[in-house]
């Protein structure tokens, strides 16, 4: 089993670990040749969490970018060189793939090279339907090869008599029939998040002060910022117990009525137990603005006793959001043996909140059970796990996910103003009587 897990992993790379390498190549190649239009493509432009060989496309140029891709710092082997293709590989592992395309071909290169290989089937079997041909140069007429699109990724959808489709939609999973009828969702934008619900300071393990998250925060263009220290389990991350707590949150909401420009919301992550147990009492946790529940320990149980844990978590009143729900830990660890649709059917029975962790390494929620969780009418928060004050930066990789998603604003509850937001959060709910 673990030699497998291996397999699985070698190759693939973080989100952000790809994306930052493929900005540091394309500024590099800027460098020389500031005019061009280059950009990434692949499993990366759709947002995958995580990705194989990055692959770039460059627009109009010459053989002179080919010598400065293959001769770059950092290069540590060059693959192949063709006269419109090369591969490399950088020191650390990554594959990079670099391709010159036409202007005239630019938008049928980009759709056809961001993939996924589903969504182009479906969209070259469109085209047949309608006469038309596509490939990674253009849509061509089938009768007399006549071009009808290629310089604009726009232009290829139109010719198919589709919406564009966003990048990150393109996985044959509902996107093409929906491009069909107009029915394509507004998604989510990093700019819509109003708040972030949870993050860590030095009162347990993070590495910043209550002000200096709060500063960063609103930095980051956040209106509202929940601080949800780690409950007493955590022993090793120096959790809190009852007494500390709220003394805690006492210093939090003083420090929020000094702040301009942004209010905090006194909050806590809440270890679930191994037998569903809460790690703090109910009526301590009631004193809170808004818990947190996560499963940090106890990894290892089967699916039923672990269900059976977080299902009992949700049942308590005082839970808002369940953190990171299925404890991923990308190339490093799998998922909790969980029924994940028991647990979403029972966050929207309860009026819980499921969480999409930004951390790079969790991106938890997956893409593929938010959008579960959504079309079961689960409301979803996406929040950073900031421990320190540059990690707000990773809401970024959250919203994508979300994207991914299907997700829209008013699916996100951090996307609401915060009297909207304090008011959707489950202890202000209706008790459920099922």
């Amino acid at each position: 089993e673990a030699v497998s897990d291996h397999r699985s992993r070698v190759g693939r790379h973080l989100l952000h670990r790809a994306h930052a390498a493929a900005e540091q190549m394309i500024a590099y190649l800027h460098e020389d040749r500031a005019d061009l239009e280059i950009s990434a493509v692949g499993s990366l432009r759709r947002g995958r969490d995580t990705c194989g060989d990055i692959d770039l496309l460059a627009v109009g140029a010459d053989d002179g970018l080919m010598d400065r891709f293959t001769s770059g710092p950092g290069v540590s082997q060059v693959l192949g060189r063709g006269p419109t293709r090369a591969s490399i590989r950088l020191v650390d592992d990554l594959q990079v793939d670099l391709r010159l395309v036409a202007p005239d071909s630019a938008g049928a290169a980009a759709q056809y090279f961001t993939g996924s290989k589903a969504h182009n089937i479906a969209l070259r079997d469109r085209a047949l339907q309608r006469g038309l041909k596509l490939n990674e140069y253009g849509v061509f007429r089938t009768d007399d090869e006549t071009r009808v699109a290629g310089d604009t990724e726009e232009g290829i959808y139109a010719a198919l008599d589709l919406d564009f489709v966003p990048p990150e939609l393109r996985e044959q999973r509902g996107e093409v029939s929906a491009a069909a009828t107009g029915s394509l969702p507004p998604l989510v934008e990093r700019h819509q998040l109003r708040g972030d619900l949870h993050c860590h300071t030095d009162a347990s393990d993070g590495k910043a002060s209550i002000e200096s998250m709060a500063h960063a925060a609103r930095d980051a263009g956040l209106e509202y910022l929940a601080i949800t220290d780690h409950s007493q389990a955590l022993a090793m991350a120096n959790g809190l117990d009852e007494t500390r707590a709220l003394r805690h949150a006492a210093r939090i909401r003083a420090l929020s009525d000094t702040l301009d420009g942004i209010t905090l919301l006194a909050g806590i992550e809440c270890d679930i137990l191994a037998d569903g147990r809460l790690d703090l009492a109910e009526d301590c946790l009631a004193e809170l603005d808004l818990v947190v529940a996560s499963v940090h320990s106890a990894m290892g149980q089967d699916e039923q006793a672990m269900t059976d844990r977080v299902l009992r978590a949700l049942e308590s009143p005082v839970v808002d959001i369940l953190g990171h729900p299925t404890g991923r830990l990308l190339l490093r660890r799998r998922p909790l043996s969980l029924d994940v649709e028991s647990v979403i059917e029972a966050a929207a029975s309860h009026g819980v909140a499921l969480e999409i962790n930004s951390q790079p390494h969790r991106l938890d929620l997956s893409d593929s059970h938010a959008r579960l969780a959504r079309d079961r009418g689960v409301k979803l928060v996406i929040s950073s796990d900031a421990h320190a004050p540059e990690a707000f930066q990773m809401l970024r990789w959250g919203v994508t996910v979300g994207r991914r998603a299907w997700l829209e604003p008013d699916d996100v509850l951090n996307t609401k103003p915060l009297e909207a937001l304090q008011a959707s959060l489950r202890r202000h709910q209706p008790r459920s009587t099922s």
